[in-house]
């Protein structure tokens, strides 16, 4: 028999020809085992106390000579269910564990940034899954959506722009995005909520970025195929944040 169809059982290559050796003789010592199996006897008895251990052989310590047996092989499913059985449990025990770790841990952990790709075909279904998301994220800041806007953006997605401002969750929101000028302002809706201003100085945005709460959201629809990249990472949207109150403000409307 193979030994490598052993490690399903979790064992190792030692482990697995200490368990065969003992499933061949019956009942045999770990001089016996080291004998047949031409295993250091020192290892045979450190290999047989793992697999005492997991419960594939039986030592027998009432004789003189410890003995050792190897379980019936159709026990070894038996085996196999209390060992998911124990990982449940401590799969259980894993998230209070994380839990506490993180606060021993404090101020010396990364904070790693979560980055969401979306693609062409999703974007629509992301942009309607996340606005509610976006939104009470701004809320918790100034309720308000900074950032740049690359006028091809409004050419695409005009209807998601329209609909935006009719949800419950734009409610108390607001938008002061910076762009081009371009002639697609002129056919979307005034919102008194919704504040686009020329950065004249800029030849052209190649790419929307919201600054929205914790959340940095770029889009890309200047070229196929478009693209989204949501970051959420509370210090980089603080950081575009203050940047773009501070253009903004520079800029007079007109």
């Amino acid at each position: 028999m193979n030994n490598e169809q052993l490690k399903i059982l979790g064992i190792n290559d030692t482990e697995a020809e200490v368990y065969l050796t003992v499933l061949k003789a019956g009942i045999v010592s770990h001089t016996e085992v080291a004998n047949l199996s031409g295993i250091k006897r020192t290892t045979v008895y450190s290999a047989a106390k793992e697999l005492v251990t997991r419960g594939l052989i039986a030592e027998d310590l009432s004789q003189k000579v410890a003995r050792l047996t190897a379980i019936a092989p159709k026990n070894l499913t038996t085996i196999l269910d209390n060992q998911l059985r124990q990982v449940e449990e401590r799969k259980k025990l894993l998230q209070p564990l994380i839990e506490a770790l993180n606060k021993e841990a404090g101020s010396t952990q990364y904070p790693v940034p979560k980055i969401q790709f979306i693609t062409q075909e999703d974007i629509s279904r992301f942009f309607f899954q996340q606005t509610p998301t976006w939104n009470e994220s701004a809320k918790t800041v100034d309720s308000t959506w900074w950032g740049y806007q690359d006028p091809t953006f409004v050419e695409n997605y005009l209807d998601w722009i329209e609909v935006f401002w009719k949800q419950p969750s734009a409610k108390e929101v607001y938008a002061k995005l910076l762009s081009n000028e371009a002639d697609i302002e002129k056919v979307v809706t005034q919102h008194p909520q919704r504040e686009i201003r020329p950065w004249a100085s800029v030849k052209q945005f190649t790419a929307t970025t919201w600054i929205v709460g914790d959340y940095v959201i770029m889009v890309v629809t200047n070229r196929s195929p478009h693209y989204l990249i949501e970051i959420h990472d509370p210090l980089m949207a603080h950081n575009l944040r203050e940047f773009c109150k501070g253009v903004w403000n520079t800029l007079t409307t007109k």
